[in-house]
C-alpha cells in the first residue's frame, strides 16, 4: 500500500531530453521537458500520435536509458541509482497501463491481478482476496476464472487496470489506456480507472489524444515540439 503522504512532487522532470538517429538524421523527440506531478493528481498528457508521449512515459517509467536531464521519482534521483535499484523503484512505486492490455494469456483474470502482488511478497491468500476485490470494483466479479481470450476488449482492459492498481502504486502511467476501445466502452473503463485512482490516492499521468477524456482530469499538459505546455 502507499506509504505516508509526500509533500513534494511524486515525479519531477527537469530539462529531460531524448533524441534518436534515423536515416542518418538526428531527431529530437523530447527537448527540455519540465514537469511535476503531485501526489494524488491526475494529469492528462495531450499530443497527436508521434509527438513523443510514449517516449516521455518510458522515461518516467524508468524503462529505458538514453535520456539527458533529471528524473526524480518519490524523491529519488533516478540518474544516481543502479539498474537493480531502478527495478525496485518501478516495482514499489509505479503501475503501468498500455493501449493493448498485455495480459498473460494462460492466466485467469484473477491470476493476472494476483501476480504483481506475489512479486512484492504478499501472501497468496491475501493477494487473491485483494485481486477479487479489485476486479469486483471493476465489475468483473463474474469473470474471475476467465482467461483473456474469453473476455471482451473492455473486460481485458479492466483487468489491466486492476493489475496496475492492485499494489496501490504512488504513480500510474497510462499510455492511451482506452485507445483500443469503442467510445462507450472507453468512457466506462476510463470512469472506473479515475474512480479507483482517486479512491486509493495514487497520482496518474495519462497520455491521450482524446481531449474529451483529458478534460475529466485534474490538469492538462500538452506535448508540443518536444516541450510541455500547460493548458
Amino acid at each position: 500500500m502507499n506509504s505516508p503522504a509526500m509533500t513534494g512532487p511524486i515525479v519531477s522532470l527537469r530539462a529531460l531530453a531524448r533524441d534518436f538517429e534515423q536515416g542518418g538524421e538526428r531527431i529530437e523527440v523530447l527537448r527540455g521537458v519540465n514537469l511535476d506531478v503531485m501526489p494524488g493528481e491526475i494529469v492528462a498528457l495531450l499530443g497527436p500520435s508521434g509527438s513523443g508521449k510514449s517516449t516521455l512515459l518510458q522515461a518516467v517509467g524508468l524503462l529505458e536509458g538514453g535520456f539527458s536531464g533529471s528524473i526524480r521519482m518519490a524523491g529519488v534521483d533516478a540518474s544516481d541509482i543502479t539498474a537493480a535499484e531502478r527495478t525496485t523503484l518501478r516495482r514499489d512505486h509505479l503501475g503501468f497501463i498500455y493501449q493493448f492490455h498485455h495480459l498473460l494469456p494462460d492466466f485467469t483474470a484473477l491470476e493476472n491481478v494476483v501476480l504483481p502482488q506475489l512479486l512484492i511478497g504478499k501472501p497468496r491468500r491475501e493477494a487473491e482476496e485483494r485481486a477479487a476485490h479489485m476486479l469486483g470494483a471493476l465489475g468483473l466479479s463474474h469473470r474471475l476464472t476467465h482467461r483473456p481470450s474469453q473476455l471482451s476488449g473492455g473486460e481485458q482492459q479492466r483487468v489491466a487496470v486492476g493489475r496496475a492498481l492492485v499494489n496501490a502504486p504512488k504513480m500510474v502511467l497510462a499510455d492511451e489506456p482506452t485507445g483500443n476501445l469503442d467510445e462507450k466502452t472507453a468512457d466506462k473503463v476510463f470512469a472506473q480507472f479515475v474512480d479507483l485512482v482517486r479512491n486509493q490516492g495514487s497520482a496518474a499521468l495519462v497520455a491521450t489524444h482524446n481531449e474529451r477524456l483529458a478534460a475529466r482530469m485534474d490538469r492538462v499538459v500538452r506535448l508540443h515540439e518536444g516541450r510541455i505546455e500547460q493548458v
